[in-house]
């Protein structure tokens, strides 16, 4: 079978007060023709399917449309697993009615672990691939808390249930294989970070986790699946020179730190049981552009643009010397009249000005939450045997508060 991986669709995402829509429901237009010009029989999506656990109508709308499209054309499955801001439940409502159009979605994980592990047909019954659909694991999914626990302790189970777990779908897909008496392929499909995953910038996918928590080693897929398709991080990627570890990464940027990035989908079709890859690169639908420097190099790219006609989105970041307490009226008048639009203004000067003298030649949005913490606790003269407990209890409600309310990141 051959095979299309995709994830982070984050249908509904709003940047700076603009709806998405147009450019989701483009992508998804444009998904369906790849399907078919590349007989692709599997789609596998690794989850954040929505960018909300409350979806609006118009992104379910989205959703269902694609999958009715999906089901009718070439490809003979689908199988979706919850991302960090999916609704689990959300998803699963409709689960058993779309198994009818053979898309199988995995919004939460079950009590019994082979309810994750499909074996896909091709038209005349054959088994020719397993999936081992996992979704999203929250920490009080896998994770039994106990009092007395540290952060280091809770990252250890945390990381121990998810090991556990893919362990178990694997040793399973193992055994459906066995049974099949066919030598086919074995496919995880998740939604996690892994050590050595790269992200895209500080306001694109946020580290959920502080230091190491929650990033997987990539060795323990590296026996038990012919191919993992990864989701949640929104570069695509290998990871770690595993060439059949991927991140098919986000198909939209979806901030301005994602601008300018390709934006991909992974084909593969399996030879001899090894997956040979391919990149179809997915078409700019709304293009972003940050401008960042001093005024002139600004005004330069303002000037090109306006002159070509783009329609582009803009992030204007100005880093001059002189304060330009005018910034906002020089780039009105910068694109009077023109198609681009400037969604967000950032004047790094004045923002620097503001700042105390420790952090001088500093930006604020170059320090990482924890940073900001720690000068938090200096700023207040916490005693230094108090920033353990402190810095637990720091990471501990940020993990509640990304797992709870994925809309926080």
């Amino acid at each position: 079978m051959r095979l299309i991986h995709t994830s982070d669709w984050h249908l509904g995402r709003v940047l700076c007060g603009k709806k998405r829509y147009e450019e989701s429901e483009a992508f998804l237009s444009w998904l369906v023709e790849t399907i078919r010009q590349n007989d692709a029989e599997v789609l596998l999506v690794a989850g954040d399917v929505f960018d909300s656990s409350a979806p609006s109508n118009r992104a379910q709308g989205l959703y269902y449309n694609f999958l009715r499209r999906a089901a009718a054309s070439v490809c003979r499955h689908v199988v979706i697993v919850a991302g960090n801001h999916d609704s689990p439940s959300f998803l699963n409502a409709p689960k058993e009615l779309l198994k009818a159009m053979d898309v199988h979605v995995l919004g939460g994980i079950s009590e019994d672990p082979e309810e994750e592990v499909l074996t896909l047909r091709d038209g005349h019954g054959n088994p020719k691939l397993i999936v081992c659909a996992v979704p999203y694991l929250r920490d009080r999914d896998i994770r039994l808390a106990e009092s007395g626990e540290n952060a280091t302790d809770k990252e250890r189970k945390l990381l121990e249930g998810i090991r556990a777990h893919y362990a178990a779908v694997a040793a399973i897909a193992e055994r459906k294989k066995t049974e099949s008496g066919a030598a086919i392929p074995i496919v995880a499909l998740g939604h996690l970070f892994t050590n050595g995953g790269k992200s895209a910038g500080q306001d694109s996918e946020r580290e959920l986790y502080v230091g190491s928590l929650a990033r997987v080693a990539p060795e323990i897929f590296q026996e038990s699946f012919n191919y993992a398709a990864f989701g949640h991080l929104h570069v695509p990627q290998q990871v770690k020179g595993f060439t059949h570890i991927r991140y098919s990464g986000s198909p939209l940027p979806l901030s301005f730190g994602e601008a300018g990035q390709d934006k991909s989908v992974c084909l593969v079709e399996f030879r001899d049981l090894q997956p040979i890859t391919r990149l179809i690169s997915v078409p700019v639908f709304q293009p972003l552009e940050r401008l960042q420097g001093d005024w002139p190099k600004i005004d330069h790219r303002l000037r090109e643009l306006v002159a070509q006609g783009s329609r582009a989105w803009l992030e204007i970041i100005y880093e001059g010397g002189e304060n330009a307490g005018d910034l906002r009226e020089r780039l009105r008048a910068a694109t009077n009249g023109a198609s681009v639009e400037i969604l967000r203004t950032k004047n790094d000067r004045l923002v620097s000005g503001m700042l105390e003298e420790s952090l001088a030649g500093e930006r604020l949005e170059d320090l990482d939450a924890e940073e900001v913490f720690r000068r938090c606790l200096t700023a207040h003269s916490v005693p230094d045997e108090q920033w353990p407990e402190f810095l637990d209890a720091y990471r501990e409600t940020l993990l509640s508060l990304r797992e709870d309310d994925p809309r926080a990141e």
